[in-house]
């Protein structure tokens, strides 16, 4: 308790020093939190929006079936099995038919993706709903992107193309009965939604599916033959993947930001030991071990990590609250590739805040040691005069 005192009151003493450090301490402290809270919200949002509007609980794939290859569509359909039938029957499931095709928008022509899907599902949250609310003979569900590239607007009439199983070409007036607003690019750019059973007529696939998404929480997926279960994790992968590659490229610019930081509090711990000699051997001549001296100055630097994770909070917690509440707006963030749309919600987890404090308190102790290390060999009588280093 003593030692304790003892540095407390060496820190005041100190000034005007003992401010700066544990100011720019605190910086690298904020911007770490902030930098990593950044990464996790950006993870949890793009997660939670890919498993709400695309993944689910999870799909069955048609064995066939390449998301990243449009050439393996043509084959990539297949019967529902019975088991999976089922499970869509009771609503724990929600079959889907991909067709390649094209719309003419405008006398333009775009090659999309047709996807058929049941009006009535609540497996995803697509709005789907609106597929059957209506008597329109081809309702076609577009997302904002795809409506904002195309020209379209709820209520206009397009030609849709494909073609069928047999090989032929097809085409039929459709009219745009929704669009919806959602920040998974992969349900929206390119894509056009209609219900599920006039997809499977169109194009001559009677009771046939691409893909079956499943409920979430579903903890036992039976097992069909020709068909190839992807868990959640082995979808969210390429998400996950991406988000560690920036995270990644993050920490460099934390770590040297970071060593900056303790720079400081080794040249300060430095300067104190060389200014503090006759100090030093006055507390030896008093009868204090050259290890109690050692400790007194490790911790006064310890202590900078403390006063400089309190001055952060004084300033960092309002704007990570504020943050957490109304997000940041990133114009464009649509184009990022990641389900976060314009507006990200840093997610600042106790874990993080804890975390980070106590990897700053002991780097910090160890930088702050590591010049004390002199001390066990300084000599009292030289320290006393003066001398020594």
């Amino acid at each position: 308790m003593t030692i304790l005192k003892l540095a407390i009151r060496n820190l005041r003493g100190a000034g005007i020093r003992t401010w700066l450090n544990a100011i720019a301490l605190s910086f690298a402290f904020v911007a770490i939190i902030f930098g990593q809270g950044m990464m996790q919200g950006m993870n949890k949002q793009a997660e939670d929006a890919s498993t709400a509007f695309e993944f689910g609980g999870g799909q069955y794939w048609q064995k066939n079936y390449d998301p990243y290859d449009p050439l393996t569509l043509e084959d990539a359909h297949a019967p529902v099995p019975p088991v999976l039938e089922s499970l869509a029957a009771a609503g724990k499931a929600a079959p889907v038919l991909v067709v390649a095709g094209s719309i003419y928008p405008q006398g333009r022509i775009k090659p999309v993706v047709l996807k058929g899907i049941d009006p009535a599902q609540r497996i995803l949250a697509l709005p789907t709903g609106a597929l059957g609310d209506t008597t329109d003979e081809l309702p076609l569900l577009i997302g904002a992107r795809m409506a904002k590239s195309t020209g379209l607007a709820v209520g206009d009439q397009v030609t849709v193309q494909w073609r069928d199983v047999e090989g032929a070409f097809d085409a039929r007036d459709g009219r745009v009965v929704k669009i919806m607003e959602t920040s998974v690019v992969t349900v929206d750019v390119g894509q056009v939604w209609m219900p599920l059973e006039t997809l499977q007529g169109l194009a001559g696939m009677g009771g046939e599916a691409t893909t079956v998404t499943v409920a979430k929480g579903m903890s036992n997926v039976p097992a069909a033959e020709g068909w190839n279960f992807r868990a959640p994790a082995y979808l969210l992968s390429d998400l996950r993947q991406a988000v560690k590659t920036k995270t990644v490229g993050q920490l460099i610019v934390f770590t040297i930001l970071f060593l900056l930081a303790m720079l400081a509090i080794f040249d300060t711990q430095v300067l104190s030991v060389f200014r503090r000699r006759r100090e030093i051997g006055m507390l030896v001549a008093l009868g204090m071990t050259r290890a109690r001296v050692i400790v007194l100055f490790t911790l006064e630097g310890a202590l900078h990590s403390i006063l400089a994770a309190l001055l952060g909070m004084v300033y960092g917690a309002p704007l990570f609250i504020s943050l957490g509440r109304k997000g940041i707006s990133i114009p464009g963030g649509d184009t990022w590739g990641y389900a976060m749309g314009d507006k990200l919600y840093p997610a600042f987890t106790i874990g993080l805040i804890l975390g980070t404090t106590l990897l700053v308190f002991i780097v910090t102790t160890f930088v702050s040691w590591l010049p004390t290390r002199r001390i066990a060999k300084l000599n009292p009588t030289d320290a006393l005069a003066g001398r020594g280093a």
